[in-house]
C-alpha cells in the first residue's frame, strides 16, 4: 500500500460510492474505447468503400484527357442520357470478339425511368453503307478493320467502339451518347457478387462445349442462379443434350428478365452491404468511354431505380438462315421508346413497361 495515501474511514459508510464511483468510471472508459473502435472501423470501412468505389470508377471510366470536364446543363442528374451496351463473347480457348449481348438503353432523370432495347444477335439491320453481317459481328469486323489500319489494339477497341456506336444511333433513330462493354466473366463476377439472382428458367436446358468449357445444365422452374449458370441461362440457344433449342428472342427475354433481377438485388438492404464487390466485379471486367464525374452521377442518379420503372423491349422477327429480319412494328416501338425517354420531360406516364419472360410465340432457329 502506497504510505502516503489514507486509510479509509472506520465506518458503516465504509464501501460509499467512492469506488463505485471508479469502476464505473473504469466502465464507462472501456465502453466508450468500444464505441470510439466501433466508429473508427465503420469510418474506415466507410474510407474503403469509397475508395473502392472512386478506385473503380477510375478503371471503367474514360481516360481520354478532352471527356473528363462535363457542361452542368449536360450532366446525367440533369440530362436524358443513352447508353450502348455490348456484352463481349471473348474466350481465349476460341479468341471470339463477337457480342452476343447488344442492347441500348435511354434514361431520363426527371421521371427517373430507363428503357432498356435488347438486339437478336443474327439480326440482320440492312443498312445502307454497311457490309453485311450478322449484328453481332459488327464490333469484331470493325475491331479487325482499325488493326489492318495500322491502330494499337485499345486504340483499335476504342475504334470499334465508337463505329458500333454511330452504327446504332443511325439505326435506331436517336444519338447515343456513350458505350460500355463489359465481358461475360464481369457478368459472372457481378452476380455471384450479389449472392445469385432469382430467376423463372422457362425449359430444361443442357448443352456442352469442351471447347471453351461451356457446361448449361438447368432444370425448368423458378431457382436462384449463380454466376456461371445466370450466364447459362442468358446465353442458351441449342443443344446436344437432348432439350428443345431456343430463339434469339427467348435469349432476348431472358436476359431482360435477368437485369430486372440484378435490378431488384442492388435495391435490397443485404446487397447494399456488398457494393464493394459488386464495384469489383465491375471495375475489373468493363470499361467505358463515359467522363468520370458523369459516370459518378448516373450511378448517384439511377442506383435506386425501381425494377418496375424499366422498360424492357425485346426486339423480335423472322428466322430466315442466317439472319433474324426484324419485325418493323416492334423496331418502331422501339425506336418511340427510346425517344421519348430522351425527352426533356421524360416518356408519357401512361407508358406500360413490358413484362419479363419467354415468349411463347417465337419459335426456336
Amino acid at each position: 500500500m502506497n504510505p502516503h495515501t489514507p486509510m479509509p474511514p472506520r465506518s458503516g459508510n465504509r464501501t460509499t460510492a467512492r469506488p463505485q464511483k471508479k469502476k464505473n468510471v473504469r466502465w464507462g472508459r472501456i465502453t466508450f474505447l468500444i464505441v470510439a473502435v466501433i466508429i473508427i472501423g465503420l469510418g474506415s470501412y466507410a474510407g474503403y468503400l469509397y475508395y473502392t468505389y472512386k478506385d473503380n470508377l477510375h478503371k471503367i471510366a474514360s481516360h481520354d484527357p478532352d471527356a473528363k470536364s462535363v457542361p452542368k446543363e449536360q450532366r446525367a442528374n440533369v440530362k436524358p442520357v443513352s447508353l450502348m451496351l455490348l456484352g463481349l463473347d471473348y474466350r481465349k480457348e476460341l479468341g471470339s470478339m463477337n457480342t452476343d449481348v447488344m442492347m441500348v438503353a435511354a434514361f431520363n432523370p426527371k421521371t427517373k425511368t430507363a428503357t432498356v432495347v435488347t438486339i437478336p444477335r443474327d439480326s440482320d439491320l440492312n443498312m445502307e453503307g454497311y457490309k453485311k453481317h450478322k449484328v453481332n459481328a459488327y464490333y469484331a469486323a470493325f475491331y479487325s478493320k482499325a488493326l489492318k489500319d495500322g491502330l494499337g489494339k485499345d486504340a483499335a477497341k476504342n475504334e470499334a467502339q465508337d463505329d458500333t456506336r454511330e452504327m446504332l444511333s443511325t439505326f435506331f433513330g436517336v444519338a447515343i451518347d456513350y458505350t460500355a462493354v463489359i465481358d461475360f466473366q464481369g457478368f459472372v463476377d457481378v452476380v455471384n457478387a450479389l449472392n445469385g439472382v432469382k430467376v423463372t428458367v422457362n425449359k430444361d436446358m443442357r448443352y456442352v462445349d469442351n471447347a471453351d468449357g461451356t457446361n448449361i445444365d438447368l432444370k425448368a422452374g423458378e431457382q436462384t442462379l449463380n454466376g456461371e449458370d445466370a450466364l447459362g441461362f442468358v446465353r442458351y440457344r441449342k443443344s446436344n443434350r437432348g432439350t428443345a433449342a431456343s430463339s434469339d428472342f427467348e435469349r432476348n427475354e431472358r436476359q431482360s428478365q435477368v437485369l430486372g433481377a440484378i435490378a431488384d438485388k442492388l435495391k435490397s438492404l443485404g446487397s447494399i452491404t456488398k457494393i464493394d464487390d459488386v464495384m469489383n466485379a465491375v471495375g475489373d471486367n468493363m470499361r467505358t468511354d463515359i467522363p468520370e464525374s458523369q459516370l459518378e452521377d448516373m450511378i448517384s442518379t439511377y442506383f435506386g431505380i425501381n425494377r418496375s420503372d424499366i422498360r424492357f423491349i425485346p426486339l423480335e422477327g423472322e428466322w430466315i438462315s442466317p439472319y433474324v429480319i426484324l419485325n418493323q412494328d416492334k423496331l418502331a416501338e422501339a425506336k418511340k421508346a427510346l425517344a421519348e425517354e430522351l425527352l426533356p420531360e421524360g416518356r408519357p406516364a401512361a407508358t406500360p413497361v413490358a413484362t419479363d419472360g419467354a415468349s411463347e410465340s417465337n419459335t426456336a432457329n
